[in-house]
């Protein structure tokens, strides 16, 4: 099975566009799916994409887990990791 993608909040399309630019990737579907809740909170719908078999499988996750968001939330994406992190918004 190729990569799994799940979404919370809203659709992963926004029109015409399609959550395909990668804004963080982790070692576990779990902290992903906390980073697209905190997204999805924030008016930032995106998707976790995951190479596991629906997580029936986390051992294949060798290559981590992808959180994706359409490219006109790129930027509030990336501004509200920077913020969770601690770091200064970019």
């Amino acid at each position: 099975m190729s990569g799994v993608v799940t979404m919370a909040g809203a659709s992963h399309e926004a029109g015409s566009e399609v959550a395909n630019v990668v804004v963080a990737q982790v070692p576990s579907r779990v902290e992903a799916d906390l980073i697209v809740g905190m997204l999805a909170s924030n008016g930032v719908p995106a998707v976790v994409r995951a190479d596991d078999a629906g997580g029936q499988e986390p051992q294949l996750q060798i290559e981590g887990v992808r959180v994706l968001v359409t490219p006109s939330d790129e930027a509030d994406a990336r501004q509200l990791l920077a913020h969770a992190a601690g770091g200064a918004p970019s």
